[in-house]
């Protein structure tokens, strides 16, 4: 399989050095800026910026909601010659914070117009604390249902990032889209996987597209169930990769590690470490039928022994292991039964069975001891 091209050479490196890499213009009047996002194995988003001939700046993406974050984004924009108060649009990839986090912070300096997916842009309707708290409610339902103990399934209050009272989302995006940012021929490319409404961007005259956390040139992005995903969110992730593997041409311009070209390496990668994802779960339910969504999630390899994840890692392999589940049992593979609440607190979660064999296959399958006979 051919390999990807790196070309955001200083950026590898530093990933390498574990520092943060430079403020770089990729292209005249579009630069990538590293935002640090605290105690956390990506260290950093890329946040890009792009000059307009009116002497502004639109944005993609903005960083982690913090003071270092903001500080990095602030002088990041004065190395580009332009001041924090020049940026009049940003365009939001997705909604996770070390996205969209500073988006609060930047309307106090600035009153520039929000584009988002719908998808996500729905979700900065969480006002207060009882609204987040309903979600959790049910984040912590789903993990019981899983099969998740009680120290992985009993999530801690999180304060969602919220907009401020009376603002809203300017342009909530529907499907692919243009995007009118002077001097650029930009357009967003609905990508859902990562998060319902993820967006990529693409610039064909510029030969560049965004990715956000959709395509990486290193790791896979978590795709994974909870109570704001779509009903299988991994079934969109492998449509939303056929899609991307169309800009093969495109430089990509991730929002983590480094610059690099090959999209049509990377899908096709990424496509077959999903594919060998299914088989390994398709094997962990064969060797336990009857197995939880926890236990098969322990039973297969992570890129760090289980038992070492911390708790949010935990929570974060388990939906994924379930994502894949759901893609199997689509797929006819394997086949559950439904979870069965017990009280509020207990709940006899769903459990795992490889599918049974139609009858008009069954005569397929090689007999005890040898290979079918052809005839």
């Amino acid at each position: 399989m051919t390999a990807i091209e790196v070309t955001g050479r200083r950026q590898q490196q530093a990933w390498a050095d574990k520092v943060l890499p430079p403020v770089e213009e990729v292209r005249p009047g579009l630069w990538s800026i590293p935002v640090p996002m605290g105690p956390n194995p990506l260290r950093y988003v890329l946040v890009y910026a792009l000059a307009t001939p009116d002497g502004g700046l639109a944005l993609i993406d903005v960083g982690w909601p913090s003071d270092e974050s903001w500080d990095a984004l602030v002088a990041g924009i004065r190395g580009t010659d332009h001041d924090i108060t020049d940026v009049h649009t940003v365009a939001v990839t997705h909604l996770h914070p070390d996205h969209f986090g500073l988006v609060p912070r930047l309307l106090e300096h600035t009153d520039a117009e929000l584009w988002m997916h719908r998808d996500d842009a729905r979700h900065l309707r969480y006002h207060s604390d009882d609204e987040i708290e309903r979600q959790l409610d049910a984040a912590r339902a789903e993990l019981r249902d899983l099969g998740a103990p009680p120290d992985v399934a009993d999530l801690g209050f999180i304060d969602f990032v919220r907009l401020p009272d009376g603002r809203t989302i300017d342009r909530e995006l529907t499907g692919d889209a243009p995007l009118e940012v002077d001097g650029w021929n930009l357009r967003a490319i609905w990508t859902p996987g990562h998060t319902p409404g993820h967006l990529c961007f693409a610039d064909d005259d510029a030969g560049v597209i965004f990715t956000g956390d959709h395509l990486l040139p290193r790791i896979s992005p978590n795709v994974g169930t909870n109570p704001m995903q779509n009903d299988s969110p991994l079934a969109d992730y492998l449509i939303s990769l056929a899609n991307t593997e169309k800009m093969r041409d495109h430089e990509a311009l991730p929002s983590h590690e480094y610059r690099f070209r090959g999209l049509g390496a990377r899908v096709a990668g990424m496509l077959a470490h999903h594919e060998d994802r299914f088989a390994e779960i398709t094997e962990a339910v064969v060797a336990r039928p009857g197995s939880t969504a926890w236990e098969i999630t322990q039973a297969v390899t992570w890129s760090r022994p289980f038992a070492d994840l911390n708790l949010t890692m935990k929570r974060l392999a388990l939906r994924e292991t379930d994502a894949h589940l759901l893609v199997l049992r689509e797929r006819g593979v394997l086949t559950a039964t439904e979870p069965g609440r017990l009280s509020d607190e207990a709940t006899e979660p769903g459990r795992w069975y490889p599918a049974p064999v139609p009858e008009h296959r069954a005569a397929e399958r090689p007999a005890a001891g040898g290979p079918a006979l052809s005839t």
